[in-house]
């Protein structure tokens, strides 16, 4: 799916959000790269479940052609600092909802960008009809947990001891919902 693009300025940064096109392809591959090493709050590290040039680029095209997914991303200055997904269910019993996830580069963090992209995936989720919107977040991640809280998401569960982080501890996954029926 496609939406209009939007305009933001926050703290003195002007950036917008838009819909990946295929021409953001490699831009993507290496963005991915870069916040895999940036932050532990995601599940990869840096070049593990590694999607090339060639693979965002199906991806762009299959989220641009699905009505139950969408794919932005954030741009400053031209350049991709950010990027967020929806991704839908073709069966029949989940097609009712899109699983969320998010990822700002470490330098563009304070700025909303991900709240931005939160916000305008909320916004076409509920106008597509679509009744709920699942992410996980590392139990760690307070910020991006109060952020989803704010926008209507709860607590569905929490997965005890579901990774293992840098330092060799064990750390849980929180499984949290919007529902908007």
């Amino acid at each position: 799916m496609i939406i209009k693009k939007q305009e933001f300025n926050v703290n003195g940064k002007y950036y917008i959000v838009r819909s990946a096109m295929v021409q953001d392809a490699k831009e993507l591959s290496e963005l991915r790269l870069q916040i895999d090493s940036e932050t532990e709050n995601m599940d990869r590290e840096k070049g593990e479940a590694f999607i090339d040039t060639l693979g965002f680029e199906k991806l762009i095209k299959t989220d641009t052609e699905s009505k139950c997914n969408l794919f932005l991303v954030g741009v400053v200055n031209n350049r991709i600092v950010a990027f967020s997904r929806c991704e839908g269910n073709p069966l029949k019993r989940f097609a009712h909802k899109v699983e969320f996830g998010v990822c700002v580069l470490k330098d563009y963090w304070g700025f909303k960008i991900g709240t931005n992209l939160l916000k305008e995936s909320i916004a076409w989720a509920d106008a597509n009809g679509l009744k709920k919107i699942s992410l996980n977040v590392l139990e760690a991640n307070e910020k991006a947990i109060n952020l989803y809280k704010k926008y209507g998401f709860r607590t569905e569960g929490i997965l005890q001891n579901d990774k293992i982080l840098s330092d060799g501890e064990f750390y849980n996954t929180v499984v949290m919902g919007r529902f908007n029926g």
